[in-house]
């Protein structure tokens, strides 16, 4: 409830400031986010757009369009606002990792590759540049390039379940199979919907020992 209220009272901020100064681009930028938080993403894609009519080269209200973009399921929208977020601020790491994953769900792997390779060269923590990578490897069958990818993952969040079920299938593709299980087996206690297939596979191996 007191949470609630003060994004309320935060709301009722950023538009008094918009009264006396309605071309700062930040006020506009901080009332749009939390009008995220409030699920209210109609009044939130105003005020990003607001954002950038008063400051063009905010890189984060492009990718904050692009996120309200992917949730209506508009991919092209979504690519198109963080293709204008790197084109404003070169080296936006955020920008590169969505290009990346816009372009494997679009099924661009070598485009989405090459994204995430910048997103990485630009925050070489960028943990979820890692796993999308680690993905897409997998997707081209390059399965120790997939493996590497989610190792380096794991060093940043040894808990991230999507990587070790990844890790799982290219270790099983590998035939590398008691690291296939050891990883299996932390997906499924970190809570990941492993494929039926693949812990049926796993478990031939467990069986054989």
């Amino acid at each position: 409830m007191d949470k609630a209220k003060n994004v309320h009272e935060y709301i009722v901020s950023q538009k008094e400031n918009l009264a006396v100064n309605p071309g700062c681009g930040l006020s506009h930028y901080n009332l749009a986010v939390a009008l995220m938080g409030l699920k209210e993403y109609d009044e939130a894609e105003k005020e990003f757009l607001e954002t950038i009519d008063c400051s063009p080269t905010m890189a984060e209200a492009y990718v904050q369009l692009g996120g309200i973009a992917l949730q209506r399921r508009d991919m092209d929208s979504c690519l198109a606002y963080n293709q204008q977020a790197v084109k404003v601020r070169a080296g936006f790491a955020e920008g590169y990792g969505n290009i990346g994953f816009v372009q494997i769900q679009k099924g661009n792997i070598d485009e989405g590759i090459t994204s995430l390779q910048k997103a990485i060269s630009f925050n070489s923590n960028f943990i979820q540049a890692y796993a999308t990578l680690a993905s897409a490897y997998l997707m081209k069958g390059l399965i120790d390039e997939s493996i590497e990818a989610g190792k380096k993952a794991l060093r940043i969040e040894p808990q991230f379940s999507l990587v070790h079920n990844n890790l799982a299938i290219a270790y099983l593709e590998k035939g590398e199979n008691s690291k296939a299980i050891e990883h299996c087996d932390r997906a499924l206690e970190l809570g990941f919907e492993v494929a039926p297939q693949i812990i049926e596979e796993i478990n031939q191996h467990r069986s054989k020992g």
